[in-house]
C-alpha cells in the first residue's frame, strides 16, 4: 500500500486560544495541499514541532505563563525548529516588540488576524523558502559525502545555488506577495527584469474601489465585513494575476495595480482594459455567492490611465516592496473618483494606447485638484476584435425612471472627497429608476459633484436611507444624478 503523500505545506499554530485556532483553520481551508495543526500548550510546542516537521510556524506572543519572546528564542535554538520559518502573531503593531522579535530570529510579523489572502500568501512564501533552503542543505551534504557529487561540475552547482538564492532574495525584498509565480519565473530568466533600482517607465495604472463600502460595512458584523472583503479581494487578485498585472497595494477596499512593470509588453493597456472588464464580471460572481449567504451586493468603479511613472523598490530594510509613484498615479485616482458602480473609465492616454478596438460611451470632462488643465475620461464599454470583452449587463441602466407622486423630500451634502461638512441642503427627488434620478433644489450644483443624500422617512416611518450620487447635469432647476450604486431594496421601498 502506497503511504499517503505529505502535504506541500504544513502549518503549526502555537496559540492558547481555541477560537483563534478555529479561525485560522477557516482562513486556510481553501488552500489545497496544506495541513494545519494547532498546539494550545506552549510548553509542548517544540516537541510537537519535532513530530510534525512543519514548513512554517505561526506563534502568538501573548500566552498565559509563557513569555512569547522567550518561546521564540527557544524555537530558534532547538535543533528540530531552528531552520523553520516563524511568523509572529500579535494583537497590535508595537515597534519595540516587533524589532526584538526580528532580532531573535522571527521571519515575519503579522497583526492578527490578517486576511486569508495575505495569510496564505505569506505562508506560501515562507514554506517555499524553507523547502528551497532544505534542498540546498541536502545538495551540499550530498556534495561532501557522495563520490558521485564530486564529479558534478563546480560551475553547475554554483549556478544552481545562485539561482535559488536570487529567487528567494528577489521575492522577499522586492515583490512580496503581490506577484504570480509565472511572472517571477519570467523575471528570473530575463536580465532586464532583474534591475531592481528605480527607473522611469510608461505603464498602465488600474485603480478600483467599491462604492459605499464604508456605509455598507457599518451595517454588518465584523466577521461578515471581513468575509465580504476577503472574497472580493481574492477574486480580484486572481483576475489581475490572470492578466499579468502587478498588484501594487490593497488600500482597504481599493486596489492599485500596474501593467507594464516589472515586465513591459506591447499590449499593457489592452491587458489592463480587458482585466478591468473581467473584474466587473468577477464581481457579479462574488455577489451571487454573497447573496446566498445574505450578504449585501457590492459595486465597483474602475479607472485606467497610461503614463510615465517611477517604479522600483520602496521601503526599508525591514519591509520593502516593488511600487510605483508619480503624478500619473494621482491622476488615476482622480479619474476613479468620478466613476460609479459598474463603470470602467479610461483616460485619453489609455484610449489612445488601446487604439480603435476600444469601444467607449460618453465622455466626462472635469477639473481635479493638483492638475491645471481640464481632464477627460471615457466610459469603456467593450473591446472589439480577437480576445475582446465587454461590460456585464447592468440592469440598473436599463430601468426607466418613473415620476414620484408626491416627490420624496431629501437632504443632501456636497462631498469633498469623503468629507461632508456643514448643514444639509433640502431638495426633492422628482424621478428615479435604477441608477438614475432627477432632483429639484435651489442650490447650484456643478456637473460631477458628489452628493451624500438622505431620503426622508416614508409614510411607514422608516429611518432615512443614505445613498451617494454624482451630478450628471443641471438645467432649469432640475439636477440629473447617477447613483453610485443601484438603490438597495430598503431605499427603493422608501420611494413608494
Amino acid at each position: 500500500m502506497t503511504p499517503p503523500r505529505r502535504p506541500n505545506i504544513v502549518v503549526l499554530l502555537i496559540d492558547d486560544q481555541p477560537i483563534i485556532g478555529e479561525k485560522v483553520r477557516e482562513l486556510l481551508e481553501q488552500e489545497t495541499h496544506l495541513a494545519f495543526h494547532h498546539c494550545a500548550d506552549a510548553h509542548e510546542a517544540i516537541a510537537t514541532a519535532a513530530a510534525l516537521q512543519p514548513t512554517v510556524i505561526l506563534q502568538d506572543l501573548m500566552m498565559p505563563g509563557v513569555d512569547g519572546l522567550e518561546l521564540l528564542r527557544q524555537l530558534k535554538r532547538a535543533d528540530a525548529t531552528r531552520e523553520v520559518p516563524v511568523v509572529v502573531l500579535s494583537t497590535k503593531e508595537e515597534p519595540a516588540i516587533k524589532a526584538e522579535a526580528f532580532r531573535l530570529g522571527a521571519n515575519d510579523y503579522l497583526v492578527k488576524l490578517p486576511s486569508a489572502v495575505e495569510l496564505i500568501a505569506r505562508i506560501r512564501y515562507h514554506s517555499e523558502a524553507y523547502r528551497n533552503a532544505a534542498m540546498r542543505r541536502l545538495a551540499m551534504q550530498a556534495l561532501t559525502e557522495s563520490q558521485e557529487a564530486l564529479r558534478v561540475s563546480h560551475a553547475q552547482i554554483a549556478r544552481q545555488a545562485a539561482e535559488l538564492e536570487l529567487r528567494n532574495s528577489f521575492i522577499q525584498k522586492t515583490f512580496g506577495r503581490y506577484l504570480s509565480d509565472e511572472v517571477v519565473s519570467e523575471l528570473l530568466d530575463s536580465p532586464e527584469g532583474l534591475r531592481l533600482g528605480g527607473e522611469s517607465r510608461v505603464v498602465t495604472i488600474l485603480m478600483a474601489d467599491l462604492r459605499d463600502f464604508t456605509s455598507t460595512s457599518d451595517r454588518l458584523p465584523a466577521t461578515d465585513v471581513m468575509r465580504l472583503l476577503n472574497a472580493y479581494l481574492g477574486a480580484m487578485s486572481r483576475v489581475i494575476a490572470a492578466h499579468r498585472g502587478t498588484i501594487d497595494e490593497f488600500i482597504g477596499d481599493a486596489i492599485l495595480a500596474i501593467f507594464g512593470a516589472p515586465l513591459a509588453g506591447d499590449d499593457d493597456a489592452w491587458r489592463a482594459a480587458r482585466c478591468a472588464l473581467a473584474m466587473q464580471h468577477a464581481l457579479q460572481e462574488v455577489n451571487e455567492h454573497g447573496a446566498r449567504d445574505g450578504l449585501p451586493l457590492l459595486e465597483m468603479g474602475i479607472a485606467l490611465h497610461t503614463g510615465e511613472v517611477v517604479v522600483g523598490n520602496i521601503g526599508s530594510d525591514l519591509r520593502a516592496k516593488y511600487g510605483v509613484v508619480g503624478s500619473n498615479v494621482n491622476l488615476t485616482a482622480r479619474i476613479e473618483s468620478q466613476s460609479v458602480g459598474g463603470q470602467v473609465l479610461v483616460s485619453e492616454a489609455t484610449r489612445a494606447a488601446i487604439g480603435p478596438r476600444a469601444r467607449v460611451g460618453r465622455d466626462l470632462r472635469f477639473q481635479a485638484k493638483g492638475f491645471q488643465r481640464d481632464l477627460v475620461a471615457w466610459e469603456l464599454t467593450a473591446l472589439d476584435g480577437e480576445g475582446g470583452a465587454s461590460l456585464p449587463a447592468d440592469p440598473g441602466r436599463s430601468t426607466p425612471m418613473r415620476t414620484l407622486d408626491p416627490p420624496r423630500a431629501l437632504r443632501f451634502w456636497e462631498a469633498q472627497g469623503k468629507r461632508t461638512d456643514g448643514a444639509p441642503r433640502n431638495g426633492l427627488l422628482l424621478r428615479a429608476g435604477g441608477r438614475d434620478g432627477v432632483l429639484r433644489t435651489a442650490v447650484a450644483l456643478a456637473p460631477l459633484a458628489d452628493l451624500r443624500i438622505l431620503l426622508d422617512a416614508g409614510a411607514g416611518g422608516e429611518p432615512p436611507r443614505e445613498v451617494w450620487a454624482k451630478v450628471i447635469d443641471s438645467t432649469g432647476g432640475e439636477v440629473r444624478v447617477r447613483f453610485s450604486r443601484q438603490l438597495d431594496e430598503a431605499a427603493r421601498d422608501a420611494l413608494h
